[in-house]
C-alpha cells in the first residue's frame, strides 16, 4: 500500500522525501502521507480507498476541458491545454479572449490540427491533452472562453507577466539605499495612544528623510482581531488584506473636528490621564489601548453617518467609492468583525469562528446574512475603520515619496492567517483546518515546529484561479513601495503538520512556484513595487532560481553571513540583488547579540534541553564574536588584536558593525530602530508564547528624541557614508 499513498501523494503535492537542515536525505513515512491526505478530505486509509482516490483524481484532471487559469511570462507562447476524449464528437474549438483593455480577439481552429503533449486512459476512457496556441497578449489579467462544437465549454482566466518585478531607476543607476526598520507599535510619542500608529509613521518619515533615508521598513500591519486585543502577533493575523486598526491616529481622523463631543471627552483630565498612563508603559497594553480607541471611534463613526453618509457628502462619495473597490473579501472581514463584537460581547468565551455558534460558523449561512441586514450599522462601521486606516498608510507613503524617500514604506507578509480570523471564516475551502503550518525538526528545534497556521489547499487556490493571492498582493502592495514575504519558500512548499501529530511527522506540501512569482511580478510592475523574499534557513534551489530569475531581492543577515564558524563574508562577497540588515524581529539585537543577551534569556525561559546545548550556544557565540571583530578589521572599521579582549558593546562598534553592512554589494541596508538606540531586550523570543513579552516592547525613546541624539546620528552618518561606497573609519 505504501507505494500506492506515494502515488496518491505525488499527485496532490505532498513529498515523499527531502533533505533536512544538514543537507541529509530523509524519508517520509507512507503514514505521514496518508495523514496530510485526510487533512486534504482525500481518502486513504485502506488499499482500496486509495486506489479510489488516484482514479478519481486522473478522472477529475482529464474530464474538465481547460484548468480554471493559466499563467505564463509574456516571453512565453501563449499555449492552453485541451483535455478531449478521444471519441470526443467535437470537430473544432471557438475561442474568445477578453483582454483587460476590453478588446476583444476570437478565432477557430480544428482539432485535429492541435499538437498532442500527453495521453492517458482513464477507466475505459482514452484522453489527449492537445495544445491550442493563441497569439500574444499584452501582460495582464485576461479572460479567455472556449466552445466545442459539442457544445462543451470552459472558462480560463489567462495572466500573462512581465516575468520581472520592479526595479527602482535609482538602484539601476548605480545608488544603493539604506533605511530603519521599525515594529510600528513599539514607536514612543508625546500625543500617540500608548501605541505607534500612523502619525508616528508619517513622524518617522519626516525626521529621517533628511538624513538621506530612502525606506522605512515595517512589520506586517495586518488586521488583527478588534473583539479579542489580547492576541497581538502581527504573524498571526486576522485577514492579511486588510489593516490593523489599532494603528488608527485618532487625532488625524477628519471627522474629529466635526465633533464636539469627542473633542470634549478628550480634554477631560481623567481621559487626557489615562492615556499618558498608557504613553509611559514600557509595553503596549492593548487592551486597554484597544478600549480606549474603539470607543472614540465609534463615536467618530456615527458623526461621521450624520454629516457625510446621511448628507451624501463628497467624503461620504470616497468612503463609498472604498468600499466598491474593497469588493466582496473586505465587506465579508467587516461582517466577521462586527458579528466578532456581537458575540463576543455576550460571551468572552468565544475565542474565534470556530467556537461560534454553528449558524454563524460560514459566510454563507442565512443567520449571517440576517446579521448582516439586522445590524448593517456595525458592519459599516468597521469599514469606516479600514477606509480610515487605508487612508492614513496612504497618506504616511504620500509624505515618504514627497520628501524624497527612493522607495518611502516598506511592507511585511505574514505566512499564514490565525485559524479563528476573518480570512479563514471568508474562505473555508481554501483552508486546511485539519492540518497546520511549521518547520521540519533543526538544530533549534529537534521535534520541529508547528505555528499553529492552517495551510492552503493548492489544488482550490488554483481553482479559485489565484484569486486569493491576487487579492492579497494588491491590497498589500497599495500604499507601499516595497513588500517583504515573509518566509518567501511558501511560494515553493510548506511543511504541514497534521492535525494531532508531532512536527516531525509531517512533510512538505507544494505549491505552483512559477506561476505565483509571474503573479507577483504582474503586480509589483503594475505597483512599482519593489519585492523582498526572506529566504532564510534551508532554501531549496528552486526558490533561489526563481528569486534570480524574477528579479526579486534576497534577504541577507548579517549574523547568518558566514561561510564557516566566526568567518564572516566579506562585504564584496555580498550578492547586489539583496536586502542586508544586522539583526532581525525574530533575533536578539546587535547589543543583546554582543553581550549574549539572547543566551541568557533563553537560558531563564527554560528554552535549552540540556546545559549542554547552552554552553555550545555560549561557545558558538563566543567564536563569532570573535570572527566578527576580525571581520570589522579586515575592512578596516575597527582597530583591534586578537590578543586583547573584546571591547564592551559601544556606539562606536554599532556604528562599525552597520558600516560594514552598508560597504556590502547589497543594493538596499537598513538598520533595526532598536540598535541604533543600543537596545538590549528583543521584541520577539521564537519559541515562547505568554512566557515572555513578545510583540510588545516599546522603544526606548520618543519619536523627537530619537534623532536628536547624537550617538544615532553617529550610526546613520557611518551607514550614510559606506552606502557612498566611502568607509567612515577609514
Amino acid at each position: 500500500m505504501s507505494d500506492a499513498i506515494q502515488q496518491l501523494a505525488r499527485l496532490h503535492g505532498i513529498a515523499d522525501a527531502y533533505h533536512d537542515y544538514l543537507g541529509q536525505p530523509c524519508v517520509v513515512a507512507p503514514e505521514s502521507q496518508a495523514a496530510i491526505l485526510a487533512a486534504m478530505g482525500v481518502p486513504a486509509d485502506s488499499p482500496q480507498a486509495v486506489a479510489c482516490s488516484i482514479e478519481q483524481f486522473e478522472a477529475q484532471r482529464w474530464q474538465a476541458l481547460a484548468e480554471a487559469v493559466v499563467v505564463i511570462g509574456q516571453a512565453e507562447a501563449l499555449q492552453v491545454p485541451l483535455s478531449l476524449a478521444v471519441d470526443e464528437p467535437a470537430r473544432r474549438v471557438r475561442w474568445k479572449l477578453l483582454l483587460e483593455s476590453g478588446e476583444e480577439r476570437s478565432g477557430k481552429v480544428a482539432l485535429s490540427v492541435l499538437s498532442v503533449a500527453e495521453t492517458a486512459r482513464i477507466g475505459k476512457q482514452d484522453y489527449q491533452r492537445r495544445l491550442l496556441r493563441l497569439p500574444a497578449v499584452p501582460s495582464g489579467h485576461h479572460e479567455l472562453h472556449l466552445l466545442l462544437d459539442s457544445g462543451r465549454d470552459a472558462a480560463v482566466r489567462v495572466i500573462v507577466s512581465p516575468g520581472r518585478c520592479y526595479r527602482v531607476p535609482a538602484i539601476e543607476s548605480g545608488k544603493r539605499l539604506w533605511g530603519i526598520a521599525v515594529q510600528l507599535y513599539t514607536l514612543r510619542s508625546p500625543d500617540n495612544w500608548g501605541i505607534g500608529d500612523f502619525r508616528d509613521l508619517r513622524r518617522l518619515v519626516e525626521h529621517s528623510a533628511p538624513l538621506g533615508c530612502d525606506l522605512i521598513g515595517l512589520n506586517p500591519l495586518h488586521a488583527l482581531m478588534p473583539a479579542r486585543p489580547a492576541h497581538i502577533s502581527p504573524y498571526s493575523p486576522s485577514h492579511r488584506q486588510f489593516l490593523n486598526v489599532l494603528y488608527i491616529a485618532i487625532e488625524d481622523v477628519e471627522d474629529l473636528a466635526e465633533c464636539a463631543r469627542v473633542r470634549e471627552l478628550l480634554a477631560m483630565a481623567d481621559v487626557q490621564a489615562g492615556l499618558q498612563a498608557l504613553r509611559d508603559l514600557d509595553a503596549v497594553d492593548y487592551v486597554n489601548v484597544a478600549s480606549m480607541k474603539l470607543a472614540v471611534l465609534i463615536q467618530l463613526f456615527q458623526s461621521f453617518q450624520r454629516n457625510h453618509l446621511q448628507q451624501h457628502t463628497q467624503r461620504a462619495a470616497r468612503f463609498q467609492a472604498f468600499v466598491r473597490e474593497g469588493g466582496a473579501a473586505l465587506r465579508l472581514h467587516a461582517i466577521h468583525d462586527a458579528l466578532a463584537d456581537h458575540l463576543h460581547a455576550r460571551h468572552p468565551e468565544y475565542w474565534g469562528w470556530p467556537s461560534w455558534p454553528q449558524q454563524y460558523r460560514h459566510p454563507d449561512d442565512a443567520a449571517v446574512k440576517t446579521f448582516a441586514q439586522d445590524h448593517e450599522d456595525e458592519v459599516q462601521f468597521h469599514l469606516y475603520l479600514q477606509w480610515l486606516a487605508a487612508d492614513q498608510l496612504g497618506r504616511a507613503q504620500q509624505a515618504a515619496r514627497e520628501a524624497g524617500m527612493t522607495i518611502g514604506l516598506y511592507g511585511d507578509v505574514a505566512v499564514g492567517a490565525n485559524p479563528a480570523g476573518s480570512e479563514t471564516w471568508s474562505n473555508q475551502s481554501l483552508y486546511v483546518m485539519r492540518a497546520s503550518v511549521g518547520a521540519p525538526p533543526d538544530s533549534l528545534a529537534p521535534k520541529g515546529q508547528d505555528w499553529g497556521i492552517p495551510p492552503q489547499s493548492p489544488a482550490e487556490l488554483q481553482a479559485q484561479r489565484f484569486e486569493p493571492f491576487l487579492g492579497l498582493v494588491r491590497n498589500a502592495m497599495r500604499h507601499v513601495g516595497a513588500l517583504r514575504f515573509d518566509h518567501v519558500m511558501t511560494l515553493f512548499r510548506l511543511w504541514w503538520v497534521p492535525q494531532g501529530r508531532l512536527s516531525k511527522d509531517g512533510t512538505y506540501v507544494h505549491y505552483p512556484l512559477p506561476a505565483l512569482m509571474n503573479v507577483l511580478a504582474l503586480e509589483s510592475q503594475r505597483h512599482h513595487c519593489v519585492v523582498i523574499g526572506e529566504d532564510l534557513g534551508t532554501v531549496p534551489p528552486e526558490v533561489t532560481a526563481a528569486m534570480e530569475h524574477s528579479g526579486a531581492y534576497h534577504y541577507k543577515v548579517l549574523l547568518f553571513e558566514q561561510t564557516g564558524l566566526g568567518r564572516f563574508k566579506p562585504p564584496q562577497d555580498y550578492i547586489a540583488g539583496a536586502l542586508a540588515v544586522v539583526s532581525t524581529h525574530d533575533l536578539p539585537t546587535l547589543r543583546g547579540w554582543w553581550e549574549s543577551r539572547d543566551i541568557e534569556l533563553r537560558e531563564q525561559l527554560d528554552l535549552y534541553p540540556t546545559a549542554a546545548m547552552r554552553d555550545q550556544a555560549a561557545a558558538t557565540r563566543a567564536a563569532e564574536r570573535q570572527g566578527l571583530m576580525q571581520a570589522l578589521v579586515a575592512e578596516k572599521l575597527w582597530h583591534w588584536h586578537q590578543d586583547e579582549p573584546l571591547p564592551e558593546y559601544s556606539t562606536a562598534l554599532s556604528r562599525a558593525v552597520h558600516a560594514f553592512v552598508g560597504l556590502s554589494r547589497a543594493e538596499i541596508a537598513l538598520v533595526q530602530i532598536e540598535d541604533l538606540l543600543g537596545m538590549r531586550e528583543p521584541v520577539n523570543v521564537p519559541g515562547t508564547d505568554t512566557e515572555h513579552p513578545n510583540w510588545q516592547r516599546k522603544v526606548s525613546a520618543e519619536l523627537p528624541d530619537i534623532f536628536r541624539n547624537p550617538a544615532v546620528l553617529d550610526i546613520l552618518d557611518g551607514l550614510r557614508s559606506a552606502r557612498k561606497g566611502i568607509n567612515p573609519n577609514g
